[in-house]
């Protein structure tokens, strides 16, 4: 047979011809593709396959019909984000979507909706955006979820008691008497814009208050300086990974140098209050329920007395991290319009000086006290309505841990972000009649409608995230605004961008707020 006539030579002889034919087949393929076309046709895989992973996850929600710019979506609108186009998407429909770096985002518009994910958190978590992980740390609280969250809150819920906004409360003043020197001094030339100062008194306020003087004036400085540069990092959307002398890098520089000092004043606390110290601020109010609940193992009826656990310096400068983040823009966003909305509103003004010099019994010198903040009631309701008017956070970013069914015809994909949106529940013409009117007479007794539509009040969130230093922050506006209208005049110079809204992670004036200060001679 010739099978049996094939020899192992010829073979070996077969297969080493087959393996150069192919060799040569192989070689010629690859000869005949370049290394563009290779790219190209990658890109053009990748392309279709993000094309089609967005138009799956949008479903029949408001949006683009496909990404206009394949894989990187409208990523170069939000380098320098307009209120305009924000507000265009609240209006193309109760959910909307976009889709940047292959992260999907759904924005929710109504005050329903936005009330549902706040409090959803089975399905839902604060991620602020992504890069805030990389500066806050994974580790931090406000990313904890479920029992391990309200643990950990429940060793917070002390610090912004009455009693303690009583401790803080000269310190705070102090920083007002320091800057209003400085806001005199930067009107000698005239109008200037004072967004940047109204920054940096409240970054002055929230160490003051958290830190007490464990934290020097020069720190202080130092943070003020640079916190700008983490507020740069937390655009909405952005690179997801942290290239070298990018705004994310440079973000994640001042977070790092920021940590440092608060783990620093935190062991400087600790040692104070172990020494059988007064609490003076933030950290030592903490540090002290630490111990006083470590101390006190065991009730008289045998069971366990402790409430909350001991923090180290680690976690307490984390923590307190997250209090200067949460209040630092939203604070200098609201002393920015409270200050320019007093200026083009004299009747207002005069009506906050009245009272202020009224609750102190006509001395300008008397020191703020609770009970004192407490007969503020029409300062009080000017705050309120400056917060409705412009609220600093208009969008709150969380992440979906699981499919998420968000209404009867939707339900947001594992993974994608979803954004409850705070501003439109707060110009319901429903709710607030001419919402676009400053008007803090809207809020008298407690029977008026404002009052009354208490779920339309997202200044500052609802659910297990509220905002647990909601009370310090309106107190210290009260406070500060107060003051400044007992002891100063000011003046504004309205340009045609006064009342336009710039996006720098929350809501400022374009022009920055051009002010003059002037003493008041009646008040020395």
């Amino acid at each position: 047979m010739a099978l049996e006539n094939v020899t192992t030579e010829s073979v070996f002889f077969d297969k080493a011809v087959l393996s150069s034919n192919l060799g040569s087949f192989y070689t010629s393929i690859l000869t005949g593709v370049s290394l563009w076309k290779i790219l190209v046709g990658f890109l053009l895989f990748i392309t279709i396959y993000d094309q089609i992973s967005y138009v799956t996850k949008k479903g029949g929600i408001a949006g683009p019909r496909f990404k206009i710019y394949p894989i990187i979506g409208p990523f170069l609108e939000s380098v320098n984000p307009k209120f305009e186009g924000y507000k265009a998407k609240w209006a193309s429909g109760p959910l909307s979507c976009v889709s940047v770096f292959h992260k999907f985002v759904v924005i929710a518009s109504t005050r329903d909706l936005a009330r549902k994910i706040l409090n959803s958190p089975a399905y839902v978590k604060p991620c602020v955006v992504d890069v805030a992980i990389k500066l806050l740390r994974p580790t931090n609280w406000v990313f904890l979820d479920g029992k391990a969250h309200v643990d950990y809150r429940r060793g917070l819920n002390g610090l912004f008691t009455r009693k303690a906004l009583s401790v803080y409360l000269p310190g705070q003043e102090d920083i007002y008497d320091n800057y209003f020197k400085i806001f005199l001094e930067m009107s000698k030339p005239g109008h200037v814009p004072f967004m940047h100062i109204f920054r940096e008194i409240n970054c002055a306020v929230s160490c003051r208050t958290f830190c007490g003087h464990y934290i020097s004036e020069e720190q202080v400085k130092i943070i003020a300086d640079n916190y700008y540069r983490i507020t740069e990092a937390l655009e909405l959307v952005n690179f997801p990974i942290i290239l070298p002398f990018t705004k994310a890098w440079y973000g994640k520089k001042a977070a790092d140098m920021t940590l440092d000092i608060f783990q620093q004043c935190a062991a400087m606390s600790r040692k104070a209050m172990e020494d059988g110290g007064e609490v003076t601020c933030t950290m030592d109010a903490w540090i002290k329920e630490m111990f006083a609940a470590r101390d006190n193992v065991k009730k008289d009826d045998g069971t366990s007395g402790v409430t909350i656990r001991v923090f180290t310096d680690k976690e307490i400068s984390e923590t307190i991290f997250t209090f200067l983040f949460a209040s630092q823009d939203a604070s200098s966003s609201a002393t920015t319009w409270l200050f320019q909305i007093l200026a083009d509103r004299p009747d207002v003004f005069a009506k906050v000086r009245e009272e202020q010099l009224r609750v102190r019994d006509y001395d300008v010198n008397k020191r703020l006290s609770v009970d004192m903040v407490d007969k503020m009631t029409y300062t009080h309701m000017v705050v309120k309505e400056a917060l409705r008017y412009r609220p600093p956070v208009i969008m709150v970013p969380y992440l979906v841990k699981k499919d998420y069914p968000i209404s009867p015809d939707y339900t947001v994909p594992k993974g994608s972000m979803v954004i409850p949106t705070l501003y439109p529940a707060l110009h319901d013409p429903e709710v607030y009649p001419e919402p676009e009117t400053f008007n803090p007479d809207r809020w008298v007794g407690d029977s008026s409608l404002a009052n009354k539509a208490s779920k339309n009040w997202l200044v500052f969130g609802t659910g297990p995230h509220v905002c647990l230093g909601q009370t310090y922050a309106v107190m210290n506006f009260i406070c500060m605004v107060g003051k400044a209208a007992m002891l100063m005049d000011w003046t504004h110079e309205v340009t045609p961008d006064s009342e336009e809204i710039k996006v720098f992670a929350t809501i400022f004036p374009q022009d920055n707020c051009k002010l003059k200060f002037t003493k008041r001679e009646s008040a020395a």
